[in-house]
């Protein structure tokens, strides 16, 4: 015994295989099709396929619908991110709220250049190494304005030793240093 053809309503009929490529091809999904007409998923996707419809994948769908300016607006700022301050993808992506890859694509979609790890661990270096400098400058001011190198280094958080090697970093020329003992009599002893 063979199965009755199941019943198909006027509904269903009159959405039409062009009417579904017409609403696909101005955004929406096979998902949403489906809510909006009631047929089942496979019937949409039949209808689709009957009107030649090219099918697209879902970042390809999440892309159509963003706002380009606001897309082009993220990737020129994930590329600042990338070019001046040395991020790498992975914190591309965390800033995106997107995927690695999508990062990636933002990034050369703004121009930009993808470096190697070693690019990036070099360009951080450099970076770390300015900074460095930077303190190494602001603690020799000090220094020169009359703060002693353990001063320094409790306002710092440093180290003695640090704070020393920075200062010498820096060309700094040091202060003679004071003998903390108990006073020395100048008179040689007989």
């Amino acid at each position: 015994m063979n199965p009755e053809p199941p019943v198909t309503s006027d509904a269903s009929e009159a959405v039409t295989p062009q009417a579904l490529r017409k609403q696909y091809e101005a955004g929406a999904t096979v998902d949403e099709l489906v809510t909006a007409s009631s047929l089942s998923y496979g019937t949409v996707l039949n209808r689709l396929h009957d009107a030649g419809t090219v099918m697209r994948t879902s970042w390809q769908t999440r892309r159509m619908r963003q706002n380009p300016q606001a897309r082009q607006r993220l990737a020129a700022h994930l590329r600042t991110l990338y070019e001046q301050h040395g991020a790498t993808l992975t914190e591309l992506a965390t800033a995106a709220g997107e995927t690695r890859r999508s990062a990636r694509r933002l990034l050369i979609e703004a121009g930009g250049t993808v470096r190697t790890t070693q690019q990036t661990q070099r360009m951080r270096a450099a970076a770390r190494a300015a900074e460095r400098y930077k303190v190494a400058l602001s603690l020799r001011a000090r220094y020169e304005a009359g703060a002693t190198v353990p001063e320094l280094a409790r306002e710092h958080s440093y180290s003695i030793a640090t704070v020393y090697r920075l200062l010498h970093q820096a060309g700094t020329r040091m202060r003679p240093q004071h003998h903390h003992g108990p006073a020395r009599d100048t008179r040689k002893q007989q």
